[in-house]
């Protein structure tokens, strides 16, 4: 199956994760059951959700309607930005579990440092709670810039094995990355096909058909190779297939090194610091 051949990066703490993954922002509690059904069917075994996705429950029916045993599938959730505070995100990470109906998780992540809130330092130190009671497997963070990690790591005892941010060819974070790196703190990208509209880059379009792939295969490709944990979203049966298919072909250095000048500072989301 697939999920054979996906990579799994090892994180800080000696946990590892699945480099491909499915994401389910946008989609509803039916839909992302039937989505995380037929992606598990496909050979996934990674899910990234989150509180504010308001679609636990539909991934946790999946995930037990599935029968594959829960140490077999990775599940991210992450608290949300009005559920920050050391109590408030413990109650909420207790009602994501009963939501999933399972009794971990094996990655949780505070969703946006939400700074105007000055309340992500209070918050992190719950999950270091949440991780040292084993209901939690590892933690982590979403959207953090180098100025909150470096007050995140200044004032918290565990390291965060990931920060999930955007990252796609128009917006690459080389120095949120490197930053990550230096301090072996994996880098995921969410939005990683730019919400659709990199697909029809020329660049990229171009290279695609050189190696006989779709945009989406070639982006998604694009991402592993440059050593990131990759969620692209998709509802299509077809389209979450394919973007599984991603390691039949690789990318020369020359081609990699061509897709690393499209980046321009572009975001299709947010930016970390006008968020909560």
């Amino acid at each position: 199956m697939a999920n054979d051949v996906v990579p799994r990066i090892r994180l800080n703490d000696g946990n590892s994760i699945p480099q491909l993954g499915l994401g389910v922002y946008k989609v509803d509690d039916d839909t992302a059951e039937r989505t995380v059904a037929t992606a598990l069917d496909a050979g996934y075994r990674h899910l990234d959700t989150a509180e504010y996705y308001a679609n636990e429950a539909g991934v946790g029916r999946a995930l037990a309607a599935s029968g594959l045993p829960r140490d077999d599938v990775y599940v991210t959730t992450k608290v949300w930005n009005d559920q920050q505070g050391f109590d408030s995100t413990l109650h909420s990470f207790d009602r994501s579990l009963d939501k999933l109906g399972v009794d971990f998780v094996d990655l949780y992540l505070i969703h946006w440092p939400a700074p105007r809130q000055d309340l992500y330092v209070e918050t992190y130190r719950a999950l270091e709670r949440i991780r040292e009671e084993g209901r939690a497997r590892s933690i982590g963070v979403s959207n953090f810039q180098v100025h909150h990690l470096e007050r995140l790591l200044g004032e918290t005892d565990v390291v965060p094995v990931l920060n999930q941010i955007e990252v796609q060819p128009w917006l690459q974070q080389t120095e949120l990355r490197a930053f990550g790196d230096a301090r072996h703190i994996a880098t995921e990208a969410w939005s990683p096909l730019a919400r659709g509209r990199i697909l029809d880059e020329p660049l990229l379009t171009g290279l695609a058909e050189k190696h006989g792939v779709s945009t989406a295969q070639l982006v998604i490709r694009w991402h592993l190779q440059s050593g990131l944990v990759v969620i692209p979203k998709s509802v299509t049966p077809s389209r979450i297939a394919e973007n599984l298919d991603v390691f039949g072909f690789e990318l020369s250095d020359d081609e990699m090194a061509t897709i690393a000048g499209l980046d321009s500072g572009e975001r299709v989301g947010s930016h970390p610091d006008e968020v909560g």
